[in-house]
């Protein structure tokens, strides 16, 4: 992709993200990706993005794992457009059949993450995804699931990262993201 295209995709990517004033809570402004959905070409421009990265920098990706509920956005799309498969990485509970969980810390709380115990097999190169990188409690712990499954992380994808969260630090694979804010 020649870099004017490239650029042109993320300056449409960037008009299409939304920020959300005291949401959550009060001082927080909050990276919405939902107007990216509702465009197609945003949403092309993103997955191209995706694409041309993945066949640079990871061709020999055997799966990717998204996490929820965004990276299910994202990862079916990329999967698809790779010929390779999805599995999802949700919050204990959700999935049926025998799981595998890690349990990471959030802020003030705990939070926990599994995954289906046949959904990976040992030694097989995956990427995980998602839309956005914070302070990476939950991208680790999906990396931390993928370590007991014996994958080998290539990497973790994502649309938004907050650089002054420093997210990307506690990661012990690369990250790609599109925007950094």
């Amino acid at each position: 992709m020649a870099d004017s295209s490239r650029a042109q995709k993320l300056d449409l990517v960037f008009q299409h993200i939304r920020n959300v004033p005291d949401f959550p809570i009060e001082g927080i402004v909050f990276k919405d990706i939902c107007p990216i959905l509702k465009e197609p070409k945003a949403l092309a421009a993103v997955m191209d993005l995706f694409e041309e990265h993945v066949r640079q920098n990871h061709p020999h990706t055997e799966l990717i794992v998204g996490l929820e509920a965004r990276g299910f956005l994202f990862g079916p799309l990329l999967a698809q457009r790779l010929g390779i498969g999805f599995v999802l990485v949700r919050e204990k509970g959700k999935l049926p059949g025998p799981t595998m969980s890690v349990e990471y810390t959030l802020e003030y709380a705990t939070a926990e993450v599994e995954i289906q115990v046949d959904a990976v097999d040992p030694g097989q190169k995956v990427l995980v995804i998602d839309d956005l990188l914070a302070t990476g409690g939950t991208l680790c712990a999906a990396c931390e699931l993928m370590k007991k499954q014996k994958a080998q992380v290539l990497g973790c994808l994502v649309v938004i990262e907050l650089k002054d969260l420093r997210g990307a630090e506690k990661l012990p694979v690369p990250v790609f993201s599109l925007l950094q804010c």
